[in-house]
């Protein structure tokens, strides 16, 4: 059996390990999750019931997925002005969620890759979990 390619080069297991901690968290509420860096993408999962084609998929992901590939500068910059002296004492910078009428976008960034993923609307909780759990996978890729 061959390993799918994927534009970003991320590897199966990864990509796996993604799909399975954002499902075990978030359930069927979970839409869709998408790997990124700074130049390339890769639609991990979507829930079948989204898209009438491959095509509409992956022009709606790659118009989110170039919003989002801010969170490379902003990550960084928010961590370090939580840091500052006088500066907040919220921590570190872990993970941005965007609220929108009908649902979420989450979207976890570790070094030189990232990670968004979609829901239907729902309690919030579950973020921290996947969130979480993603981010250690992110952090263990590149150790």
């Amino acid at each position: 059996m061959t390993e799918k390619s994927y534009q970003t080069g991320i590897g199966g297991e990864l990509a796996d390990g993604i799909v399975s901690a954002a499902r075990t968290s978030l359930g069927d509420t979970l839409r869709s999750v998408v790997y990124f860096t700074p130049s390339a993408f890769d639609v991990l999962y979507t829930r079948r019931d989204l898209y009438a084609s491959d095509e509409g998929m992956t022009e709606a992901k790659a118009r989110l997925v170039e919003f989002e590939r801010t969170g490379f500068a902003e990550g960084p910059i928010r961590t370090v002005l939580a840091g500052m002296e006088g500066g907040s004492d919220l921590g570190r910078y872990e993970f941005t969620v965007r609220f929108h009428e009908n649902g979420f976008v989450v979207r976890i960034i570790g070094g030189d890759d990232g990670v968004l993923f979609t829901t239907d609307d729902m309690d919030v909780t579950a973020f921290d979990d996947a969130a979480s759990a993603i981010g250690r996978l992110l952090t263990e890729d590149t150790a």
